[in-house]
């Protein structure tokens, strides 16, 4: 599902990666962790096509994501690609279920088809009576479980997760992580996720540690 072969990345002298080689399967929940400043969300947003490398190759799904043109890319990564970030980044001024599905329309679906699948995917997490509620009126846990409903509803092939849990609380963690789970042997969907969370990193099916810009 995922390659990534002889990654390095500096920014100006600073050298972060220093030729990372990666592979994830179809279906794996893979988890890296690694102390601040091991290199974690620099090669996470160098998989997930939102920054270049400097040098080596990237494949999802068979195709090299770098090779396309920029509206090719941007293309690729609204519909093979979805994200988690710790801070949910939902819009405020937006609905949950208009934040659910705005990847959809931006995709270019219906907006009648994008809006069944959102409210299907939010009924799925139990938050389908919460769908007109703005982000402000949601709980931590809410918001960041409308964010991974928004990650799902273009059916990525991988799933990119940048501390996830970071900001909710244990009971909040300990719910989101069984989601991810769920959905992996539900859908067989494939996670990738940075984590300084021990008990999440250790139920992944696979554990990376990063050391000073390398897998060790």
């Amino acid at each position: 599902m995922l390659k990534a072969k002889g990654i390095f990345k500096s920014y100006d002298s600073l050298q972060i990666l220093k030729g990372i080689d990666l592979e994830v399967a179809q279906g794996e929940v893979v988890s890296i962790v690694g102390s601040s400043g091991a290199g974690k969300t620099t090669l996470l947003q160098i998989l997930g096509t939102l920054d270049h490398p400097d040098r080596g190759t990237v494949e999802i799904a068979g195709i090299e994501p770098f090779s396309l043109s920029s509206k090719k890319l941007s293309a690729f990564r609204n519909q093979s690609i979805g994200f988690i970030f710790q801070f949910h980044q939902l819009l405020p001024e937006f609905t949950a279920l208009e934040n659910v599905i705005l990847p959809g329309l931006i995709k270019g679906d219906s907006m009648e088809d994008t809006k069944k699948e959102g409210l299907r995917l939010l009924d799925m997490i139990g938050l389908k009576e919460r769908a007109q509620h703005k982000p402000n009126e949601l709980s931590g846990g809410e918001q960041q479980r409308v964010a991974v409903c928004r990650s799902l509803i273009n059916k990525p092939k991988v799933i990119f997760a940048d501390e996830p849990s970071g900001n909710l609380d244990s009971v909040n963690s300990q719910e989101l992580h069984k989601l991810f789970f769920q959905l992996r042997d539900e859908f067989g969907q494939t996670f990738v996720i940075v984590t300084h969370n021990e008990t999440l990193a250790n139920m992944a099916d696979r554990m990376l540690t990063m050391k000073d810009g390398i897998i060790v």
